[in-house]
């Protein structure tokens, strides 16, 4: 989770240095695939740790460097909507997700078809990587056309502005109330709720996120970033309600419905709030933080602590009280609205 966090950053400043961010899409695929092998040969604690840390180094790179490249064609003048270029993403997770829900035992699986799965997967990711065009800027093709970005191609020389650090504490306290969801759905589906259907609800919640994502574009553009993302924390808000006070199949069905907000409008205005603070030459840093300090880091936290509270109180004690974190997020932006002005 630390490599998972800290070692986009560093890639990211390689892809913002050199202007271009296919070779470092090339070696995040290399460093999904590479490790798998001695993940499953060996059994030295040292060696699992090792390659289980570029693992995690090569999967966490890829989504803040996608993301840079898509806002990047968006504000080159391709016309490639963010949200609904990632809404392909998410059909993507629904296929596998469903795909594994058919397979009996998936999950009980030796690590040999699980490792190959995402050596596959991961394989014909960097395979499509050859036909994805160069969107850095030093492609001589990166022109940058505000009219055609996610969000105003303007702001700040560096990265971590005052108001972008703000906004990103934002985002990190709903990421941290959504830390129940990410870590401890899926034991709570079958353990307190007594339902073998992980895959089929994960599934579900992908599905209803598609639709915002294609109008993520629309609902941004009228309620800025950043209340787009609050309405998203309201969301998570009751979504958490849902699952503490209704532990049933139609309790987790309503509940996985809300993801459409909490992720499918969420995730696409934090790519737009990146987009609007952090200049082009900085691009891959800015969606780096954002990935790993607003959503890694609170993940990472909110998994330490949510562990804890199921073992003292159980799955519903632990909903109810992380809608305290979605609380605080929804509250420290009315106190500081009139920064967020801009987004």
């Amino acid at each position: 989770e630390i490599v998972g966090i800290a070692g986009p950053l560093a890639l990211s400043r390689l892809a913002d240095s050199s202007g271009r961010f296919k070779p470092t899409l090339f070696i995040s695929a290399a460093l999904t695939c590479l490790p798998l092998a001695p993940l499953v040969l060996l059994r030295s604690p040292a060696a699992t740790g090792l390659f289980l840390a570029l693992l995690a180094l090569g999967l966490r790179s890829m989504i803040p460097m996608m993301d840079a490249s898509t806002v990047s064609m968006s504000a080159a003048g391709r016309g490639w909507d963010y949200g609904k270029l990632r809404a392909v993403g998410s059909a993507g997770f629904v296929a596998v997700a469903l795909a594994l829900q058919l397979v009996p035992g998936f999950d009980r699986s030796p690590p040999e078809p699980i490792a190959l799965c995402v050596g596959v997967l991961s394989a014909a990711f960097g395979l499509c990587l050859l036909f994805l065009p160069e969107a850095g800027r030093k492609s001589g093709r990166a022109k940058e056309l505000a009219p055609r970005a996610i969000a105003i191609e303007r702001g700040p020389t560096r990265v971590f502005s005052g108001v972008f650090v703000l906004g990103l504490v934002v985002i990190a306290l709903g990421r941290l109330a959504m830390a129940p969801v990410s870590s401890f759905f899926s034991l709570y589906l079958v353990d307190e709720v007594k339902w073998d259907a992980v895959g089929g609800m994960w599934a579900l919640a992908a599905l209803s996120e598609i639709p915002l994502m294609i109008l993520s574009g629309r609902i941004i553009s009228k309620l800025g970033p950043m209340g787009a993302i609050v309405l998203g924390t309201v969301a998570i808000a009751l979504r958490l309600a849902i699952y503490a006070l209704f532990p049933s199949p139609a309790g987790i069905v309503a509940a996985q419905l809300l993801h459409s907000l909490c992720f499918g409008l969420f995730h696409p205005a934090g790519v737009a709030f990146v987009a609007l603070l952090v200049p082009p030459e900085r691009r891959a840093q800015g969606m780096a933080a954002y990935i790993g300090l607003g959503v890694g880091l609170p993940t990472f936290a909110g998994s330490a602590l949510g562990g804890l509270v199921v073992q003292g109180w159980g799955y519903r004690a632990l909903f109810g009280s992380f809608i305290v974190f979605a609380l605080a997020g929804i509250a420290l932006y009315l106190a500081k609205r009139r920064s967020f002005e801009c987004c």
